[in-house]
């Protein structure tokens, strides 16, 4: 058995708008193992600004890995704890290598054709028409679930575009989800959640950066409406009994390529389960490799909540794969083919 990896950049069909700035590409690695006609593939989701192991040792790293692939998965997945995203390609690459067909990890109705996953229609930061123009599209498409990138714009303004789309649909019709990525600062936080609550909103992600373990508990506390952590989970490898139980927020999110893989991510579950947190999972801005492994995972999880795995049409040059969304749901067509991965 040997194995090699190599980098990928994905590039944004347009220009997508967060709190942290405008994102127009995207650096990814895929592993392979390969062992006579053999082969795996897994994504090693970097996410650069953002994944706890984007550092200057990173290929490094992943040279280790394929130096020593003969260990096996769960010796690499203990010396990579502090490479989440390495942990979730290596996963990832194994279970493609040991599956009966490369890219069917987890066999299901979902990969059989048979059933779909219910996600949300995700909206851009960007200017206010451009915003209105996502929402539109969105509805007409049928999405009954919307995620709305806020933080960047005027408050006001954004506030506006929530009262539009509340002026058309009720809760009932159209369930609101927000993403402040951090954007609100402690002092002013409340404030905003308490005006946001006003349309009825599912739920905010991460209104105040992470790493403010107080402050978000007397958020999480004194919320009007849901919170749920998101970047809080990067880089907590031991103390996350300790963060939900001092933090108490009512969802957390998972991103297996940023907390740990689907052990990481199986580890958060088991402890919100303790608590009666919520979940849901989102994709890290992975190629269809990585959100075709996180779509087969979550599926098995028989979770109703719609999931965040809406990415797959945001690059020009993203792998062709079975995957396929038809109005609110992401299906997988067994008979379509991968297309070649090449450097």
């Amino acid at each position: 058995m040997k194995a090699t990896y190599f980098s990928y950049i994905l590039k944004f069909k347009r220009p997508g708008g967060t709190s942290r700035g405008i994102l127009k590409t995207k650096q990814t690695f895929f592993l392979k193992i390969i062992e006579g006609e053999k082969i795996g593939i897994g994504e090693c989701a970097l996410f650069r600004g953002l994944s706890v192991d984007d550092r200057i040792d990173y290929e490094q790293k992943l040279k280790w890995v394929c130096e020593n692939i003969t260990l096996g998965k769960d010796k690499l997945l203990e010396e990579l704890k502090e490479f989440p995203s390495i942990q979730f390609g290596v996963e990832t690459a194994f279970l493609s290598f040991e599956a009966e067909k490369a890219f069917e990890l987890f066999p299901s109705e979902f990969t059989r054709g048979k059933d779909a996953i219910v996600i949300n229609g995700l909206i851009w930061m960007g200017e206010k028409n451009f915003m209105k123009q996502q929402i539109a599209e969105k509805l007409d498409n049928g999405f009954s679930c919307i995620k709305l990138k806020i933080g960047a714009l005027d408050f006001d303004t954004e506030m506006e575009l929530l009262k539009s789309i509340r002026s058309e649909f009720n809760a009932k019709e159209v369930e609101l989800r927000v993403d402040a990525n951090g954007a609100f600062s402690p002092q002013e936080a409340l404030e905003k959640l308490n005006r946001l609550s006003e349309f009825d909103l599912h739920s905010i992600e991460q209104p105040i950066k992470a790493g403010q373990w107080e402050e978000m508990a007397n958020l999480c506390e004194k919320t009007p409406l849901p919170i749920a952590l998101d970047e809080e989970l990067i880089g907590i490898f031991e103390n996350k009994a300790k963060l939900l139980t001092t933090i108490m927020p009512q969802y957390i999110i998972l991103k297996p390529a940023l907390v740990g893989g689907f052990s990481g991510s199986e580890a958060w579950i088991s402890e919100a389960r303790k608590t009666n947190i919520g979940w849901w999972a989102t994709s890290a801005l992975e190629s269809n490799i990585g959100l075709n492994a996180l779509a087969q995972w979550v599926y098995t999880k028989k979770t109703s909540m719609p999931q965040g795995l809406g990415t797959g049409k945001l690059f020009t040059n993203n792998i062709s794969s079975p995957l396929y969304i038809e109005g609110e749901k992401l299906s997988y067509a067994p008979e379509e083919e991968w297309g070649t991965i090449k450097p």
